[in-house]
């Protein structure tokens, strides 16, 4: 069940926490919501961690986002729930733009993320963003037309391997339009991507990290996951051939088994 936390930050997250031992942060990407996490790989993470899921500003049962906002900004919306739960630190894993905050949170605020797993994300800069899948996402959601912009927002998202599976189209449309994703807000998400720039920066990243990317990425493509290990001193890489944009949809065990493998490397 969600809880209202106020995070410190002039604003206020939608939060659910399930699960037992050392807290793991799951920060979602553009249009993403807590749901979208999947029940799959968040029974699998509760079985090691406190897993704590959370909507960003504007979207769902959180505060609405009246004004422009930065991953900068996302990223002390982070740093202000760990606070308000309590939290000193935490693994935490960062899918696109949410792999953006996390790269801004590990940076801000290096003390308080114990490890931390970026995926399918970039570090920013010139030509980050040249995928096909967001144009045509942000398009179909601007047709305020909710089957168009699931349809598209789904094979975009996913390999075409995994797009062919029974069922999956419809456990994508339900769990995608459970909560509350305001077209504004993700027009000035995306603006914040395309702002974001860390490139410089995350060699000054000493902690345990994993870069897990789909080789069908459409949205961000998997050569920026390559450049993301590549900048983070130590990073490891992991390449999955044959998988899209939500690969802890398509592996969710694997993904789990990364996470819970990154977070035995952490020594105090």
């Amino acid at each position: 069940m969600q809880e209202i936390v106020e995070t410190g930050t002039g604003t206020s997250l939608a939060v659910e926490t399930v699960g037992e031992g050392e807290t793991l942060l799951l920060i979602q990407g553009m249009s993403g919501h807590g749901g979208m996490w999947g029940s799959a790989l968040v029974d699998e993470l509760a079985r090691d961690f406190e897993v704590v899921t959370y909507d960003h500003r504007g979207i769902g049962e959180s505060a609405r986002a009246e004004d422009p906002f930065s991953i900068v900004d996302l990223a002390d919306d982070a740093a202000g729930l760990l606070t308000a739960l309590g939290r000193d630190s935490a693994h935490v894993m960062g899918i696109s733009m949410g792999g953006m905050v996390a790269q801004e949170l590990a940076l801000r605020a290096p003390g308080r993320v114990r490890s931390v797993t970026f995926g399918c994300t970039t570090p920013g800069g010139p030509g980050a963003f040249d995928a096909p899948g967001p144009a045509r996402m942000v398009e179909a959601i601007g047709t305020r037309d909710p089957e168009h912009a699931t349809r598209v927002g789904f094979e975009v998202n996913v390999s075409a391997e995994f797009a062919a599976r029974p069922g999956e189209l419809d456990r994508f449309r339900e769990t995608s339009l459970s909560r509350r994703v305001p077209f504004p807000v993700v027009v000035q998400q995306s603006v914040a991507c395309l702002e974001h720039d860390a490139s410089v920066r995350l060699g000054g990243l000493h902690l345990p990290v994993a870069v897990v990317h789909g080789e069908e990425d459409q949205m961000i493509l998997a050569a920026e996951g390559e450049r993301l290990a590549e900048l983070v001193p130590g990073g490891e890489l992991h390449l999955w051939p044959g998988v899209g944009h939500l690969f802890w949809w398509e592996r969710p065990a694997e993904t789990a088994a990364i996470v819970r493998r990154l977070a035995a490397r952490v020594t105090d």
